[in-house]
């Protein structure tokens, strides 16, 4: 089988409740619904949530292929809409303090899962290490942002340590829980306005998921969004983004540091073997 290149998409934000889990859930549900095969990682490596999210099992988790009992794929799960999961612990303090060297070692072991077009990484909060490998390790950064003075200033400290001292140029915003269409666009401006001023960064505008009562509905019942009230605002607004992701340009060659499926960069376009 020819290894394509996949899209790797770290969902981020620096500030904590800004909606970077519902955001990669109902990404990976919508974009699953347009035939994309998925994979969800659990970022948050000591607080994983998603496998709660969706009211789901998990019997093995990252800190299993961390502790060397297990593959990577032993540990996918399976999620709604057909999409796979790989779980993270919840409360392994080892699992925060991961060296540069394990998660190196946890970005390579992706490798080994086969058939999937599309990563999405649910990233933990703040600026961690964690979360600095695997946004540089991800082909596309998401940054995920409301109308909170703090959500604008934590997304601004997280680029701006991208940018300088890893190089990081493009960024991709969406805006969450916006009361009104404008609300999303005033937000970009607001970035983009200390961002031109200070940095030589591209942010690329997304679009909006609008706030919606049936959100919270859908987390009560461990369900996602798009699955339990596909009609809603939300449902659809994802439905919209996902078309919009879906039309990315696919990585083409090695960006020369430790990234996520770079040896189906390398590979020529010929070469199936494996």
């Amino acid at each position: 089988m020819g290894m394509h290149p996949v899209q790797v998409i770290a969902v981020t934000g620096g500030k904590g409740g800004v909606g970077k889990t519902n955001v990669s859930v109902n990404l990976a549900l919508a974009l699953a619904e347009l035939g994309r095969r998925v994979v969800l990682l659990d970022a948050d490596l000591g607080l994983a949530n998603v496998d709660v999210l969706l009211g789901l099992t998990t019997k093995r988790t990252l800190a299993d292929v961390i502790a060397g009992e297990c593959d990577l794929r032993d540990v996918l799960i399976q999620g709604p809409g057909g999409i796979r999961i790989v779980p993270a612990a919840s409360g392994t303090q080892s699992m925060v303090q991961l060296s540069s060297l394990q998660h190196a070692g946890l970005i390579q072991a992706f490798s080994e899962i086969e058939d999937l077009d599309v990563l999405i990484i649910d990233t933990a909060a703040g600026i961690g290490e964690a979360v600095i490998s695997f946004v540089r390790a991800a082909h596309e950064v998401l940054l995920v942002v409301t109308d909170e003075p703090t959500s604008i200033t934590d997304a601004y400290a997280l680029i701006k340590l991208l940018n300088r001292d890893y190089g990081i140029n493009r960024f991709r915003v969406l805006a969450n829980m916006a009361h009104a269409p404008q609300e999303g666009r005033n937000l970009f401006a607001k970035l983009t306005k200390v961002t031109e001023r200070f940095l030589d960064v591209a942010l690329q505008y997304v679009g909006a998921i609008p706030y919606d009562e049936t959100v919270r509905k859908a987390v009560q019942k461990q369900r996602a969004v798009y699955e339990a009230y596909p009609r809603s605002k939300c449902a659809l607004a994802f439905k919209a983004i996902a078309q919009k992701v879906d039309t990315w340009p696919l990585p083409a060659t090695p960006r020369g540091h430790l990234e996520f499926f770079v040896e189906r960069l390398i590979r020529p376009a010929n070469d199936t073997h494996e």
